[in-house]
């Protein structure tokens, strides 16, 4: 969201470079330096949640480690003024030592030592200060370094000869480690695209790299209680290639591995893929199987009576048919493979049963999950037929029947099924990719199915234990409402953020934005959202680095179909990081993008011309095709609700073209860049949102669609123009009750993908009440209303409309879960790095809410109910954290602070009293004014 020009009130959801400064000032002074009146109280307790690179204990930390971690304090009113790190070799050996350094810095902190060994492993300790200058005990953490693509040793691609447009390929060969006791052992695994990883039969892996060639990605694994010294050790992997798709490029079939094995004995070794491994067609799965649709997934055709087995086991024999002499490509890297990227995220898997069991007219057991899951279904057989085929079917929806729904509408336009093929006797069938769905039937399976039969693997990335958000209100329906939200975000990021998990399963650039912020709010992720700006940025350098073509990023990487954009998109991405920013504090990853956003600042400011009709405005902003042509608006296109895509300056991408040149001028600052490029693009911001202003406003004040060539204002003004503009910092102040009543009074006029700005605008004009019905309404196009509908997971569109595909898991709409804790619960994070938090239930709507939102420094505590003479606040701030609360008051009353945690009275401010308050717990209650806090 767009910083705004000073004089924005406290509360108010647009950052000012003021408020920011200040907010970073303040976070300076109250945790530099202890004040001198400080009491002397406990020494601060060993820091917790340390983290090497937002990770609990990584293998494979590339570049320079940063950490983290969570001082801790039973004083109220805590601080860290210090730190100290230091990190050790296993054995004790000191490598590095900061020494003591007063800062309150305890996210991002870089490694200062000399160059650490690549694959090896690492400990390290944390000890903090206080702000009576007492030392903590050591807190303690591990890390391992990855490896570099020189340090594979000998390790080369190798592939099975083929040219099978969906190659499933068994990779195996078998050694025997040496017999002094294992220590310590380490696997390091790439394939393109998908691969399993077997030793001595038991899966020790699994891994995704959908990326061009010189992104790919490898894992490092910990297998040390997989290996047995001195005993035959068979490695087995399984490898999945299947060509491009919407959200994969081809890149190269083929497999890398590593195996590091260390000895109590001090020796080390290492075990690759080479000329000596033996390969095979995976004949379990069906070759020539059809797609799924037309985005690339293929149809998983299972025949158990080809299974391979034994293959993963010691003592299996490969000199024969089916397997044959792998193909070595050539050692790492090479041209084929230039370059690997250690993966950071992980796939977390959880195997769930159904929670009911039905039955259809026509006999078929139906497994229902209860809502809709990404997950990879499995069903055990007692009695199998050898070629009986059963075809296990996933699916939204049931039929009047019972059976699961499988027209276009009802299944996104994709083949969900499974055709299994049986073998005879006891047997299961596992799938080996995932879809999205809630319902699971099992036709003429020729034998009683039971519930304890079938079971699914859900697959998401995982995230921070500890960290996830909880919520919960005087309002059942929110309640469903955010339950709903946060579930379908978390299910959203498989291998990176999906549109959808069941058609394309890309990686599009607005739906990344909009799910990250909901994962980033809900769970405390930060590797999927690293892990996708990095990707958007290497969009720009491959595709978009010359000319015109500066400044703006793929709508879907990686993916298949190279390079295209969608102009309002890459406008999105300037907004992406700035959020990224705000929530983490992490300057490096700012840094790094920063050259690509001064690109997009510059792309806006192409398309502003100087003279002629649209002077002023950001005019057919260059990029799209067809539907998305100078910019998207929404999508669906029944999301528009008519908005006028003729305008040839649209004031939506003005509206975003204000946020990008301010925000790019917040970065700047932020960065410590020179102060005339600050200056400038400020500059530009404010005469493009003046000339919004002047050109795009009705009589009534409110924003029409944009103008057209000519100059004519459109006929049409939809609620995107008016939201845009007041949640974008470009609608004047004693402007927004007006407009916020025009939006209010229209309902939900805007699509789930920009749903989200609409409640933005809503709160920035005063309006939570609006905020609560949009969200809460069954009876209008909403979140309720999917609920309503009997949906478990947020929909592409708000309606299903008959003859599309529209998707019934589609995660953008899981960005309002920002607005519940923003706007509803009232906690929002003010500084960098969350040093400074505000806290400021709604004036109005609820009666009651209360909730945990995780913060880069610790999760901040709420609950709040209003009275008829207040708000009854409880509140709980971490450790080095200023909350600065401000409470509605009524006429003749405000409010006393009580607690461990003493809070200071700053004012009455805009109807609110505010107070400043720092860690621990602290409360306020409403109070007669002769009685209020005193200053």
């Amino acid at each position: 969201m767009t910083p705004q020009t000073p004089g924005s009130p406290l509360l108010a959801r647009r950052r000012t470079a003021l408020t920011l400064a200040a907010a970073t000032a303040v976070a300076t002074v109250v945790a530099g330096a202890p004040p001198a009146s400080a009491a002397r109280g406990h020494a601060p307790g060993a820091p917790a949640a340390l983290t090497v690179d937002d990770r609990t204990g990584p293998l494979n930390v590339e570049g320079t480690p940063r950490f983290g971690w969570l001082p801790q304090d039973a004083d109220p009113g805590e601080t860290q003024t210090a730190y100290r790190i230091t990190v050790s070799e296993p054995g004790g050996d000191l490598v590095w030592d900061s020494g003591k350094v007063a800062s309150d810095q305890q996210s991002y902190v870089p490694y200062g030592g000399p160059a650490l060994r690549a694959g090896a492993a690492y400990q390290w300790s944390v000890r903090t200060w206080d702000r009576t200058d007492q030392q903590s005990p050591p807190g303690t953490g591990a890390f391992e370094t990855g490896i570099s693509d020189t340090q594979w040793e000998g390790a080369a691609w190798i592939r099975r000869t083929t040219t099978e447009a969906d190659d499933y390929t068994l990779a195996r060969t078998e050694v025997r480690p040496s017999a002094s006791p294992v220590v310590r052992a380490r696997s390091y695994t790439a394939a393109d695209h998908t691969y399993e990883l077997y030793l001595n039969g038991t899966r020790a892996d699994r891994g995704t790299s959908f990326g061009y060639p010189g992104e790919d990605y490898y894992q490092a694994a910990d297998v040390t209680d997989l290996v047995t010294a001195g005993e035959p050790l068979a490695i087995g992997v399984r490898y999945h290639w299947y060509g491009s798709g919407q959200g994969r490029p081809a890149g190269a079939r083929g497999l890398l591995m590593k195996l590091v094995v260390e000895h109590a004995d001090g020796t080390r070794e290492v075990f690759v893929t080479d000329g000596s491994w033996r390969v095979a067609r995976d004949t379990q799965f069906v070759a020539n199987a059809e797609r799924r649709n037309g985005e690339g997934d293929r149809v998983e055709r299972q025949d158990a009576r080809a299974e391979v087995t034994g293959w993963t086991r010691p003592g299996y024999d490969d000199s024969v048919a089916p397997f044959t002499a792998a193909e070595v490509i050539g050692a790492h890297p090479n041209a084929a493979y230039p370059r690997l990227i250690g993966q950071e995220t992980r796939l977390a898997e959880t195997t769930v049963a159904p929670v009911a069991l039905r039955t259809a007219e026509d006999g078929t057991v139906v497994a229902d999950y209860g809502v809709v899951i990404p997950a990879r279904p499995a069903v055990r057989f007692d009695a199998g037929v050898a070629g009986r085929t059963v075809t296990v079917r996933a699916g939204y929806t049931l039929t009047d029947t019972g059976r699961v729904a499988t027209s276009t509408l009802q299944s996104q336009g994709t083949n969900m099924s499974f055709p299994y093929l049986q073998k005879d006797g006891p047997q299961q069938f596992r799938a080996f990719t995932h879809l999205g769905f809630r319902y699971l039937e099992i036709p003429d399976a020729g034998e009683e199915i039971a519930l304890d039969d079938i079971s699914a693997v859900v697959v998401h990335s995982d995230v921070p234990a500890g960290r996830e958000a909880s919520f919960a209100s005087s309002d059942a329906t929110l309640d469903a409402v955010w339950t709903m939200m946060k579930r379908s975000a978390l299910y959203s990021v498989q291998e990176a953020f999906v549109d959808t998990p069941t058609r394309e399963k890309g990686q599009f650039l607005g739906d990344a934005a909009n799910i990250s912020y909901a994962t980033m709010g809900a769970f405390g992720e930060r590797d999927a959202t690293q892990q996708a700006i990095r990707e958007f940025l290497r969009s720009a350098a491959r595709y978009w680095n010359a000319g015109n073509d500066r400044g703006r990023y793929n709508a879907v990487y990686p993916n298949g179909d190279g390079k295209r954009d969608i102009p309002d998109y890459s406008l999105m991405f300037v907004d992406w990081v700035w959020r990224y920013w705000t929530e983490t504090g992490d300057r490096a990853l700012l840094a790094e993008a920063y050259p690509a956003i001064r690109d997009t600042a510059d792309y806006v400011l192409r398309h502003i011309p100087a003279t002629g009709p649209t002077a002023g405005l950001v005019t057919e902003l260059a990029g799209g095709s067809g539907a998305y042509r100078y910019g998207i608006v929404d999508w669906p296109e029944p999301g528009r609700f008519g908005y006028d895509m003729s305008a040839a300056a649209r004031t939506t991408i003005n509206a975003q073209g204000v946020d990008v040149l301010r925000t790019t001028a917040r970065m700047a600052e932020a960065l410590g860049r020179p102060a005339a490029e600050v200056t400038s693009y400020d500059g530009r911001a404010a005469d493009l949102a003046a000339t919004m202003n002047a050109k795009l406003r009705r009589a009534d004040g409110n924003y029409v669609d944009g103008l057209s060539a000519t100059g004519a204002q459109s006929g049409h003004a939809g609620q995107h123009a008016t939201s845009y503009a007041i949640a974008h910092g470009v609608a004047p102040q004693a402007d927004l009750p007006a407009l916020a009543d025009h939006l209010s009074a229209m309902g939900m006029k805007q699509g789930p993908m920009t749903a989200h700005w609409l409640l933005a605008a809503l709160a920035d004009a005063g309006r939570p009440d609006a905020v609560l019905r949009l969200l809460t309404n069954p009876d209008d196009l909403g979140w309720a209303n999917i609920l309503a509908q009997g949906g478990s997971f947020t929909w592409e569109a708000w309606t299903l409309d008959p003859g599309t595909n529209f998707s019934q898991s589609h995660g953008w709409g899981a960005q309002a879960v920002v607005d519940v804790q923003e706007t509803l619960l009232g906690v929002r994070t003010a500084a960098p790095g969350a040093a400074v938090v505000d806290v400021a239930p709604p004036a109005v709507g609820l009666d009651h809410a209360s909730g945990v939102v995780p913060t880069q420094r610790g999760p901040v505590r709420l609950d709040w109910r209003r009275t008829g003479a207040g708000l009854l606040v409880d509140l709980e701030v971490p450790v080095n954290v200023t909350a600065r609360v401000a409470l509605p008051v009524t006429e003749g009353r405000s409010y006393r602070a009580a607690g461990p945690s003493k809070a200071t009275f700053i004012g009455i401010e805009n109807g609110r009293a505010v107070f400043e308050v720092g860690s621990g717990r602290s409360s306020f209650h409403p109070v007669a004014d002769s009685a209020a806090q005193p200053r």
